[in-house]
């Protein structure tokens, strides 16, 4: 079966009694009101974690200088990176433990990926441990304590994606909520404070790594998930494989432009491009963190059920939060850049303001094709994760080749990600205008 015949088999309604319907109906209600909920909280949550990011990126930057920064900065792109295989847990374990029919089931699920993370977890640690010469040198740190305190994080930030994983799978949307923030709080406060007490950029590193070790120990909500575990399925080797190719794709079509424009351009644009696409992260972990609500619920529902609602509002309101940022971006970008960086920016912006809206754009666009993905992520195995993978590489060599400005390098990701969004919507949309077909052969009066 091909991947839109799949769609078109899932989600086109089959016939059924007048009961069976409305039992549907009252069962959508009642998840669309779960994801509501949650994405409230998740949305709320959100605004202080970006926030707190905020706090710390600019925090630092004013205390250590620009060449201490640029160390920190490397350590959190690191960090990025590696978020990668952190989310993959994540969404393996929430996925796994949402359709698990029992507590003994999900118990089972969450130990052995909690196990597997540590596995991961330590060898990435001790392995940048082995490789911080060759890292300090590479990226022209000025100490390889850098690398070595950022190592101690790693290491427990792949199980901690399992630990988020537990809570979003049981839809324990305030306990996610309050470990994101506590993780951000701890970085922002702790790399303040030491970074006055005069530990410079080894303190601003040594508080990321203190975050991820303070977010893991945090009370977990989701208890019955250590409880005596009952036995396991076989392992989900297409699950996983999945996931980490879902997110490899989304860090590199996220990230890379910021770390190929610093490439190809003088400092001063590469920052205003960096500050830039810092806004439009904003609009992107709003969207997440809707996203975030929606994977457990639909992926409880089961691949035979179809639940057209549950893809419906967190489609509209993904839609509509960017619809609002880039208009709002369009009307007021100097008293955006006043207000986040300062009267120096906002001269260095002047002519090239309206960038700012354009990437909120291409990040909108984007935004939207992860609803689709993870939609269908959280019922199925799923192609899509490849073929964003796909696009991530061709992103990378279309700013490769159109960088001779920084409005070339928006224009490739707004083509790129509107081509996605046009090929993970394909399925969807044909398989409404097959059910729409189909409705109507059933309510046309027979001739």
């Amino acid at each position: 079966m091909s991947y839109g015949e799949d769609m078109v088999a899932v989600c086109v309604p089959r016939a059924s009694s007048w009961r069976e319907r409305l039992a549907r109906l009252g069962e959508d209600r009642s998840a669309q009101a779960k994801i509501l909920g949650g994405s409230v909280v998740m949305l709320v949550g959100s605004v202080f974690v970006s926030l707190a990011n905020f706090g710390y990126n600019i925090g630092v930057a004013r205390l250590l200088g620009p060449a201490d920064f640029s160390h920190a900065a490397a350590a959190v792109t690191i960090l990025m990176l590696v978020s990668a295989i952190t989310l993959a847990f994540q969404l393996v374990c929430a996925k796994l433990v949402a359709k698990s029919g029992s507590v003994e089931a999900k118990a089972a699920v969450f130990q052995n990926l909690l196990k597997k993370s540590w596995w991961v977890g330590l060898g990435l640690g001790v392995s940048m441990l082995i490789a911080s010469s060759l890292l300090t040198s590479y990226l022209r740190l000025s100490s390889p304590w850098v690398i070595i305190l950022l190592a101690i994080g790693l290491s427990i930030y792949i199980p901690l994606g399992v630990k988020r994983g537990g809570l979003q799978g049981t839809c324990r949307f305030h306990g996610l909520s309050w470990n994101m923030a506590a993780e951000a709080m701890v970085k922002f406060l702790g790399a303040i404070l030491l970074a006055v007490m005069g530990f410079g950029v080894l303190g601003a590193v040594a508080a990321i790594s203190a975050s991820v070790v303070a977010a893991y120990f945090m009370p977990d909500a989701a208890r019955e998930l250590r409880s005596r575990p009952g036995a396991l399925d076989a392992p989900q080797l297409g699950e996983t494989v999945q996931a980490i190719v879902f997110f490899v794709g989304q860090v590199i079509i996220c990230n890379i432009d910021i770390l190929m424009v610093k490439h190809f351009f003088p400092p001063d644009l590469a920052g205003l491009y960096a500050a830039i696409a810092l806004v439009g992260r904003l609009l992107y972990f709003g969207a997440w963190s809707i996203v975030s609500a929606m994977f457990p619920v639909s992926a409880e529902t089961g691949e035979k059920r179809q639940a057209p609602a549950l893809l419906a509002l967190p489609l509209m309101m993904v839609a509509a939060m960017s619809a609002g940022f880039v208009l709002f971006l369009a009307a007021f970008p100097q008293l955006v850049f006043r207000s986040l960086f300062g009267a120096h920016f906002t001269a260095a912006v002047e002519g090239l303001s309206w960038l700012l809206s354009m990437n909120a754009a291409a990040t909108g666009i984007y935004a939207i094709s992860v609803v689709l993905m993870t939609y269908e992520m959280s019922r199925r195995i799923a192609n899509t994760g490849w073929l964003q993978l796909v696009v991530s590489g061709l992103v990378v060599l279309g700013i490769a080749w159109f960088h001779a400005s920084l409005l070339e390098v928006i224009l490739v990701q707004e083509v790129l990600r509107f081509l996605l969004l046009c090929a993970v919507s394909y399925p969807f949309v044909r398989s409404w205008v097959t059910a729409g077909r189909r409705l109507h052969e059933e309510i046309a009066p027979s001739h």
